[in-house]
């Protein structure tokens, strides 16, 4: 293998100070690494963010995705290296955290994807580590108004009583910041074409699953994500959310998914409370 571990961005009209953090992040390493920036922006004005042999820059303004976007990556990825990191424009983090990484899934080789804790800029955790969702997980918890009733959804689906201070093996990670074992994505073929963005992460995270690789949340180092929810503030985003959460139901299941019953009960039963 050339590299420790690759990386890829996929950007789009990114701010560039908060961008350069992620990529100066992954950047900040003795591993030997090497990072893919796929741009789907209308233009290339983004090119010159970074000079540095480590980092590739790839324009590509026809815009498949973000799954299909990180494929590009990913394929490049396959022969080069051990693992690979699929990180968000608006994360950073502190040296030793990919190391960390790294060396948690040396030690245990039936991992397939593995994501830290993930902090908001002010400390806060965000919940990331989730069961995999139901539509009501979909539906109620976005538009319900009673505020107790989604809380309480929201402490179960997130597995908020773990305290997100245990190793777990979660269904369900954020597609932000997940670090793939190289040998699971060959095994899976990577995220799903057909997802535009919002669901690639859940699919992709499952059918690891489903080819006997664990999907773990590492809670001992973290990075932080300046995320701010803006999924349904235009209608054409909060569409392509609903057309990805509509292909996932159809290609999962709906009400019926008795994997999914057990998968989420399993995980629920490993929490130390």
């Amino acid at each position: 293998m050339n590299f420790d571990i690759t990386g890829a961005i996929v950007l789009y009209r990114n701010d560039r100070p908060l961008l350069l953090s992620a990529i100066n992040s992954f950047l900040n390493t003795e591993l030997r690494v090497k990072l893919l920036l796929v741009d789907n922006s209308p233009t290339d004005e983004l090119k010159d963010i970074i000079t540095d042999s480590r980092v590739v820059y790839v324009h590509n303004p026809a815009n498949p995705g973000f799954g299909a976007s990180h494929n590009y990556a990913i394929n490049e990825a396959l022969a080069q290296s051990k693992y690979h990191l699929v990180l968000n424009p608006d994360i950073y983090f502190e040296s030793g955290v990919l190391e960390g990484l790294i060396a948690y899934m040396d030690a245990n080789d039936d991992i397939g994807v593995v994501m830290p804790k993930i902090l908001y800029p002010d400390g806060q955790i965000q919940y990331l580590a989730k069961l995999l969702p139901t539509p009501f997980d979909f539906i109620i918890r976005r538009f319900l108004p009673l505020k107790s009733f989604k809380e309480k959804m929201a402490h179960r689906f997130e597995l908020r009583a773990s305290g997100y201070d245990q190793i777990m093996d979660v269904p369900f990670l954020s597609g932000c910041f997940l670090v793939f074992r190289t040998e699971a994505l060959k095994t899976t073929g990577g995220f799903d074409d057909k997802i535009f963005m919002y669901t690639e992460d859940i699919d992709i995270c499952r059918r690891i699953n489903q080819h006997n690789y664990r999907s773990v949340f590492y809670p001992r180092v973290h990075a932080y994500h300046a995320h701010e929810r803006k999924s349904f503030l235009k209608m054409k985003t909060f569409a392509v959310y609903l057309r990805s959460a509509v292909y996932y139901f159809n290609k999962w299941g709906w009400f019926y998914d008795k994997e999914r019953a057990e998968i989420n009960n399993r995980t629920l039963s490993q929490i130390k409370t």
